[in-house]
């Protein structure tokens, strides 16, 4: 099942300043090859459910190694059956109706 998911980890007694660990888990990301999106409040990826997954399973081994004792996850899934959707053609329909209106 194709999914399109948003997602925060927020490292818990590391301090601050979490540009660090965001890179991290961006790093972890491009490795995997699923499609992917940094935005200023977490990051939008795109691909099967088991590989999706998979990949914030392993931004959380590695923001653990980088010895974040604790962290907190916020996911938001969205997941279609009538047809393939992917992030991109989601904002297009939105800028779409934006520019049917302006």
């Amino acid at each position: 099942m194709n999914v399109i998911l948003e997602f925060s980890i927020v490292p818990i007694g590391v301090g601050t300043s979490l540009s660090k660990y965001v890179a991290a888990c961006e790093r972890v990301l491009a490795e995997t090859g699923l499609h992917y999106e940094l935005h200023a409040n977490g990051t939008n990826v795109e691909g099967e459910w088991d590989a999706v997954f998979a990949a914030i399973k392993l931004c959380h081994e590695a923001l653990h190694q980088m010895g974040a004792p604790r962290l907190s996850t916020l996911i938001k899934v969205g997941t279609r059956t009538d047809r393939l959707q992917t992030m991109e053609n989601m904002v297009m329909s939105v800028q779409s109706k934006l520019e049917k209106s302006g």
